[in-house]
């Protein structure tokens, strides 16, 4: 192996033997012009692989870890030197071309640079390109010695041009160390060097002109990169700034903007001041999403393959290298995985809905385990001890029980049957114990030494799985497969499993008591409550139409949503229009606003009211095989028209029920709601 330097030769690189890609393992099957395991079944050939090294970060940004941190996980279930070395070289020989390492923060890997040094032997094999995402902070001190060792590209991550407000967005110091990094990432002629900026409305969109300043005098590529749903970041569609709201307010400033060529797998849309040294490019992954082209998988720190940022599908290939897979089969594990790509992420509202990692955990610990690798319990930590919560991707709500701990309880017991078993966690240092005792952290290898299995079938409990688990308390799942003989099912919450928090494992047919218990206490209103009277009954319980006629004209908005859920089969069917009645979004959309106009003729006391603009937009979302429905109606009159924004919903879901009831009557409409008002006497109204 030829090293680079003499400072180069004090590194110790594994040494790893570099073979040619071969095109195709698949046996029985004819060569291939590109690996069949790196190809999905939309064609996508991945040609560019990140690897997460850490899960450890020097900063703590906001928009990427949530406040409270993290809980790290045990460096032995972290990829060593070697088991990275051994996956980046399969994945090279099978047709990756690029590798990107990322965090956490790579930086403070101590074993960074021989990862980088042993990845460069792999250029013969086909390795084009080693590069590196980092926050800076310690770049300018580290620079030389890694491109030495055989770094190619750099990325940094810099949202603010104001040290100030640099603190506030990371809540650390370190904004000159940043700019040291880039500077010294220009001298070193680092080309390109990329600034990741990700924008977030009411924080950093008015240096959004500042940057592209920044861009006259500097070789550099700033990449506006639209606020992203992570689990922890308390995401928010207000905050996020869209991409062409972005290039409206550049354009405002800089109208001979002009646009650059982009390839077919770039993620950031070019573009370039002229007469600039730099250019600037977004990053949008809400408002148009780049899925077509995405040649790109991840590999976790923890070893989980991610086939998509914003999907919740993982599958272990550390647990498989140090269970003796053989590379044929590691392949095969690889191939599935891929094959299960889906041709686009959910859409920006059902990936603010979704569970998935902390920006900082994105390639950590946080797993959902697919079909084919399930677990028999679902398992659950529980974030805060404080208050219930719900968890949107799995429909799971918590309640609190006094004394007790937490009861979940699926809402839609349908999406039950998608997994056999779910690993999801909540992140968080600390967990609260409801009932009274203090605080407490225990050991990992205690964490995972103490399980303990039970039987209850007298009590219709069936299965028990108590565990000490990443927080401090234990955590029980009870599975329910015989519902009626729970004492709490004449509750009419019908749930069909429950997790409950249990300091004394051997209370355990005190569940459903307490459980109905305790929704029979929270249901009973205190006396002092004022409960709203209903306008449209009279004092004798008469139904009325309420007069509108005193009220004032004003504008009025309103938007609803829905789901309809039709199936794999369905969905396809719609997604390449081949349902035999014919184009089904487009029939429902009309039908959504026809219903919408006939509001006041369906609804026996809603008022007929002349409307300005109705629009209804229907979208496929491929993780869940539904189609959104949202309607938005607006009016200049004396009363509301919520009603007309949840009837063009409801009719356009039932159109497409209509529609497809040929084809299958398993569908779903479902979450049918208001999401915000405006006008009127009683205000605005956003739902939370």
């Amino acid at each position: 192996m030829t090293l680079r330097s003499s400072s180069h030769r004090r590194l110790h690189i594994t040494q790893i033997e570099v073979v040619p890609r071969q095109p195709s393992h698949f046996q029985g099957k004819d060569v291939l012009p590109f690996s069949e395991f790196l190809t999905d079944s939309f064609g996508r050939q991945h040609t560019y692989l990140r690897i997460s090294l850490t899960e450890r970060c020097n900063l703590r940004c906001q928009y990427c870890m949530p406040e409270e941190g993290v809980d790290l996980t045990p460096k032995n279930k972290l990829l060593s030197t070697e088991e990275i070395i051994t996956l980046s070289r399969l994945f090279v020989k099978e047709g990756i071309e690029k590798i990107r390492l990322t965090g956490g923060e790579p930086l403070i890997r101590k074993d960074l640079l021989e990862i980088i040094g042993a990845l460069d032997t792999l250029r013969d094999a086909g390795l084009q390109k080693i590069s590196i995402t980092t926050n800076a902070l310690t770049l300018s001190k580290k620079l030389q010695q890694l491109k030495t060792a055989g770094l190619d590209q750099i990325n940094i991550s810099l949202d603010t041009l104001l040290p100030a407000k640099f603190e506030f967005i990371t809540r650390r110091k370190g904004w000159n160390k940043v700019i040291e990094g880039i500077d010294a990432a220009l001298e070193e002629e680092m080309h390109p060097v990329k600034v990741n900026c990700v924008v977030m409305r009411g924080i950093n969109e008015e240096e959004i002109c500042d940057f592209v300043q920044w861009t006259q005098d500097k070789a550099i590529d700033v990449r506006f990169i639209e606020y992203m749903p992570f689990d922890g970041n308390k995401w928010n569609s207000k905050k996020m700034v869209p991409y062409q709201e972005m290039l409206g307010i550049i354009r405002a400033r800089w109208p001979d903007l002009e646009r650059l060529s982009d390839e077919v797998s770039d993620t950031s849309k070019a573009y370039r001041v002229p007469g600039f040294a730099g250019q600037i490019g977004f990053i949008t992954s809400m408002s148009d999403n780049f899925c077509g082209g995405c040649n790109r998988v991840r590999i976790t720190a923890d070893g989980n393959l991610k086939v998509c940022l914003f999907g919740n599908a993982e599958v272990s290939l550390r647990d498989a290298l140090r269970s003796g897979t053989s590379e044929a089969e590691l392949l095969e594990i690889i191939g599935a995985a891929v094959k299960r790509k889906k041709k686009q992420h959910a859409g920006m509202l059902s990936l603010a809905k979704m569970k998935n990692r902390p920006m900082i955990l994105i390639d950590n610990k946080h797993q959902t385990v697919m079909p084919k690798y399930t677990a028999k319990y679902a398992q659950c930590h529980i974030k805060s001890a404080t208050e219930g919560m719900k968890s949107p991707i799995y429909n799971i709500k918590l309640c609190p029980l006094p004394g007790q701990g937490f009861v979940f309880y699926s809402e839609n017991s349908y999406m039950q049957t998608q997994y056999d078993g779910v690993s999801c966690r909540h992140y968080s240092k600390k967990t609260s114990n409801v009932s009274g005792d203090k605080e407490h952290h225990q050991d990992t290898k205690e964490k995972d030494q103490q399980k303990q299995y039970t039987n209850l079938e007298s009590d219709g409990v069936t299965d028990i799985d108590t565990m000490k688990y990443w927080g401090s308390d234990y955590y029980t799942f009870v599975n329910t497969n015989n519902q009626k003989k729970l004492k709490g099912a004449d509750s009419g919450m019908n749930p069909p499993h429950a997790f409950v928090q249990n300091n004394n494992p051997s209370k355990y047919s005190d569940v459903d008591t307490t459980y109905s218990e305790h929704y029979n206490r929270i249901s009973q209103l205190p006396s002092e409550i004022d409960v709203p009277e209903l306008t449209h009954i009279d004092q004798e319980g008469k139904a009325q139409m309420v007069s509108v006629g005193h009220k004032k004209d004003t504008l009025r908005t309103a938007t609803a949503s829905g789901v309809i859920t039709v199936g794999k089969e369905v969905f396809h069917l719609i997604e390449s229009n081949q349902v035999k009645k014919g184009d089904v979004l487009t029939v429902a959309k009309l039908a959504g606003i026809m219903g919408a106009k006939q509001c006041s003729n369906l609804i026996p006391l809603c008022h007929n009211i002349p409307l300005n603009s109705i629009e209804v937009e229907l979208s496929l979302d491929a993780v869940s095989h539904s189609i959104l429905i949202e309607a938005t109606v607006s009016s200049s009159g004396k009363t509301g028209v919520e009603m007309e924004a949840l009837t063009g919903v409801t009719i356009a879901a039932l159109t497409v029920y209509d529609m497809c009831k040929a084809v299958t009557h398993k569908m779903v409409i479902h979450d049918i709601k208001l999401l915000s008002k405006s006008g009127g006497q009683r205000g605005d109204y956003k739902y939370k």
